[in-house]
């Protein structure tokens, strides 16, 4: 291994109880202080939250030197590890030699030592991730992308990278990005005026991927328990805090679950994550507790000290139906719950998240399984505080008649479908699956109130910068 590579990184050096040793420091300066005597640097690497403070004799180094380390200069630092005299941490660098890797212009660089909004460092994506704020969003999006693979991992999934191309439309919504060579300017026409798809590359039309479910459930008639973890797209024009048209999807699918194992694999899998952050983040989350949200800790640790309440849609209209609420949406048998709903249901009705299932079949998507009453399908909605829905998923229509009627319903060609149906035409299984949107989950471990803050670079209506 290299010995850049073994260098030790800020975050290792705020807690090393070695002292009185040679060490190197590589990164970049957040703030520069001091008088005519002695300069005070703080180094961040992106490794923490916290900064390792350099301690500069002025009239050991080259006084120009010493005036290009400003704010957002790139340096290298060789000095002695000590304790710390000032207050605020428990080392700092006596300055020996000092590098500078790149300069920063004060008057040119925007992320001066001053308060910037949000709205603000998103027009600066390329260099938000360099503040406090987007360094702990940053490291907790990595920490949850390991912990993700590590639990399926750990009980017998196999990662499955599923088409981001695809001729299919998971979800019947079309609401799809289009995948052409095409001279978009002058395409070819069949004889009857209508795009000729059949000259394009694939030779048909595609589009980019809305889910990786349908192939998802190939994987797992052969595996048994797959996930797939990778970026999902929808063209719609939504200018929400929840919405992106570029998100990251996970989505295990497992052959032999019923609903009630894939509603004990949604609990347990986010039980598992959140512990993770606790376990793993929490100079982070204090620091995001305290800058955005005050009940951040609180919120994560009602998710991992409470079991889920499972709850059919049924009750929850009535519960909502008699609750005395003023709704902005209304609330009746057959209409998809908004997240005011969702909220009510687990921040002020039962106190603790809730499992919504058995939602009527109009509103849920054309796999899911149908229930006996022939009115709902066995869909399940995992629903968190604050943010209202965190997962979606179902057991999967298994009956090859049934399933052909409700595609049918969905203007569903089965003819575009036909490797679908030899699921179930070829051993077929009970299975069943479930959506988690990486942002999403972001959005709920983080406190963030905004989904742009927590993908770095946020796809959006009119907004495809960096």
């Amino acid at each position: 291994m290299s010995k850049e590579a073994d260098r030790p990184k800020v975050a290792d050096l705020l807690k090393c109880a070695e002292r009185g040793v040679e060490v190197t420091v590589k990164g970049w300066v957040r703030t520069k202080r001091g008088n005519k005597n002695v300069a005070f640097i703080a180094v961040n690497d992106g490794s923490t939250i916290h900064n390792l403070q350099v301690v500069a004799d002025v009239a050991s180094f080259d006084e120009e030197l010493l005036k290009q380390v400003t704010t957002g200069s790139c340096i290298r630092v060789v000095g002695t590890l000590v304790d710390s005299l000032g207050s605020g941490q428990p080392v700092e660098v006596q300055a020996r030699e000092i590098e500078l890797y790149g300069g920063a212009d004060p008057e040119t660089y925007p992320l001066q030592k001053k308060g910037h909004t949000l709205e603000f460092l998103r027009e600066i994506a390329h260099l938000r991730p360099r503040t406090n704020t987007f360094g702990a969003v940053r490291r907790m999006s990595h920490a949850m992308a390991f912990a993700i693979h590590k639990y399926f991992n750990d009980h017998g999934f196999y990662y499955l990278h599923t088409p981001l191309i695809t001729a299919s439309d998971a979800e019947g919504a079309g609401a799809m990005f289009q995948v052409t060579t095409l001279d978009i300017a002058n395409p070819p026409r069949t004889e009857d005026g209508s795009i000729d798809y059949t000259q394009d590359f694939f030779g048909k039309q595609c589009n980019l991927t809305v889910s990786g479910q349908l192939e998802g459930e190939i994987g797992a008639m052969a595996l048994s328990k797959i996930y797939t973890f990778g970026p999902t797209f929808r063209a719609e024009n939504s200018n929400t805090p929840r919405h992106l048209a570029e998100f990251w999807m996970i989505e295990p699918e497992m052959a032999f679950y019923e609903l009630e194992d894939n509603m004990d694999l949604a609990e347990d899998f986010l039980k598992y994550l959140i512990r993770y952050a606790l376990e793993n983040c929490m100079d982070d989350l204090e620091f995001l507790n305290k800058m955005y949200d005050n009940d951040l800790i609180e919120r994560l640790k009602f998710v991992t000290d409470n079991d889920f309440v499972r709850l059919d849609y049924g009750e929850g209209i009535e519960i909502l139906s008699q609750s005395g609420m003023k709704f902005e949406f209304p609330v009746a048998w057959g209409l998809d719950l908004q997240s005011e709903h969702e909220r009510y249901l687990v921040e002020q009705h039962f106190k603790k998240p809730v499992i919504l299932i058995n939602y009527p079949k109009e509103i849920k998507a054309f796999y899911m399984k149908l229930n006996a009453d022939g009115r709902t399908v066995r869909a399940m909605d995992v629903l968190f505080p604050k943010i209202g829905e965190i997962i979606g998923g179902s057991e999967r229509e298994t009956d090859l008649d049934l399933l052909q009627t409700r595609m049918s319903d969905y203007g569903i060609r089965p003819e575009d479908m036909w490797w679908y149906l030899d699921l179930r035409r070829f051993g077929s299984a009970p299975h069943s699956g479930f959506g988690l949107g990486f942002e999403r989950l972001l959005l709920f471990v983080t406190g963030m109130s905004n989904i742009r803050d927590v993908i770095p670079f946020p796809r959006t209506p009119k907004n495809a910068e960096f």
